[in-house]
């Protein structure tokens, strides 16, 4: 029986999806250090984790069985997914699923923070009665300022112009504008006419403190800054200062630099004394609808991954949408992107006798990733050969069983494109998985 371990309080619809495909789940609270998770991974083909759980090449080394990552959140940046697709390992994420949970605790923020809700909250709490309007504002007819203009930065830009908001972006990438949205040009074009700025930029490594000192200069007096993307983005000790000095007039920040692991540790910040300050334990996405919709999802992926070989919506490997099988076996081929590999792969199967019924190729950068379907299956031979002549090679046949033995592979030009290892799997159309 195949084995999934998911990490970080993932919806438990997602192991009962799992288990209703013939997996063995094992279900863990929080997340795990690198240690702990190779020690945790013994045997596991699949494996859940959220954004605290690094996924390193220590760790895919230990475990040469894993098979596939689902990344059960928006980022990936957790994973090294370069090594991951070179080791055969598909890693799925979903990003989609908590896009109008992050949206609407954006806009949330936005409110609370014109009004000064967490200012008013914070004199009350202290017995304090201040009935005064100084400082609170309307949303309507200010101006919101979206950095990063993805999935969730487009939905938050119709969301926010129905409460009439003004809507400026700014992308580094060419976006199409949704509804009056006007896009700028330069990042401070867009600061310097803000009273919101929301950052919604992705985790790439190029991010790393994009938001400093110099960005915060910009903006206008008495602007909101907000911050449910990546903690490591904006610098908060600048952020600190701009709000100390009376710059800004509030904020709020949903992810931090470094984070706790499990529900329940300890977290102190500079921030948390601040007037008019929102602060929230990177919960933009979770709601319980999104965290169902995200378990659903993601386990999808890995279950049309391990059953099919589909690799449509991998962030790190050729994206081939693939169906049920329907003729007797299925060849899943990922090998170095080079010339004559897929001639040699048909070239093995015809000097096997083997007739091909339906063949799907897809190559991105280094790698490359074909799905043959034939009438019979292969002997011995042919699925040594493949195997010799890919970084990995996976095909499906009978009777639920592996064919697990690890392959050398060819010593030639291409070693330096080539996997570290290689192994195979088999299934035929009527089995239940590898």
């Amino acid at each position: 029986m195949p084995k999934a371990l998911l990490l970080e309080n993932i919806h438990p619809d997602a192991a009962q999806s799992l288990r209703d495909h013939g997996f063995e789940v094992e279900c863990l609270k929080g997340a795990l250090s690198e240690d702990e998770l190779i020690d945790a991974l013994e045997g596991v083909d699949l494996l859940g984790i959220r954004s605290k759980t690094s996924v390193t090449r220590k760790v895919i080394d230990a475990r040469p069985t894993l098979t596939a990552v689902g990344c059960f959140c928006i980022g990936t940046n957790q994973v090294d997914l370069e090594y991951a697709g070179k080791n055969g390992i598909a890693v799925f994420n979903a990003p989609y699923s908590n896009t109008r949970s992050v949206v609407e605790l954006v806009i949330g923020d936005i409110i609370c923070l014109m009004r000064r809700i967490p200012a008013h909250t914070h004199h009350m709490k202290h017995g304090m009665w201040d009935k005064s309007a100084s400082g609170s504002h309307e949303v309507r007819g200010k101006t919101l300022g979206i950095i990063g203009y993805g999935n969730i930065g487009s939905q938050l830009s119709v969301v926010a112009e129905a409460l009439g908001m003004r809507v400026l972006f700014y992308d580094i990438e060419e976006k199409l504008a949704m509804g009056n949205a006007h896009r700028c040009d330069t990042l401070n074009e867009l600061l310097e006419q803000s009273d919101v700025v929301t950052l919604h930029v992705d985790g790439r490594k190029s991010n790393t403190g994009f938001f400093g000192e110099d960005q915060f200069e910009h903006m206008k007096q008495d602007a909101i800054f907000i911050n449910l993307s990546r903690g490591f983005v904006a610098d908060l000790d600048a952020l600190k200062k701009h709000l100390d000095s009376g710059h800004l007039s509030g904020a709020a920040v949903d992810v931090f630099p470094i984070e706790p692991k499990k529900t329940g540790d300890e977290f102190l910040t500079d921030l948390a004394d601040e007037d008019n300050m929102i602060l929230t334990p990177h919960i933009g996405g979770s709601t319980l609808e999104a965290q169902k919709s995200i378990g659903q999802f993601v386990s999808q992926r890995l279950e049309d991954y391990w059953f099919k070989g589909s690799t449509m919506l991998s962030v790190n490997l050729p994206q081939i949408t693939l169906s049920d099988i329907k003729s007797n076996f299925r060849i899943a081929h990922l090998h170095a992107n080079l010339p004559g590999v897929l001639a040699r792969v048909n070239r093995v199967l015809g000097e096997d006798g083997i007739n091909i019924a339906a063949q799907a190729l897809g190559t991105e950068g280094e790698i490359g990733y074909v799905v043959t379907d034939v009438a019979q299956r292969p002997d011995q031979r042919a699925l040594d050969q493949l195997a010799h002549r890919g970084y990995r090679a996976r095909w499906w046949l009978p009777l639920f069983q592996p064919l697990a033995a690890l392959a050398q592979l060819e010593g030639h030009a291409a070693a330096d494109h080539v996997f570290p290892r290689c192994r195979s799997w088999w299934k035929h159309s009527s089995s239940p998985g590898p």
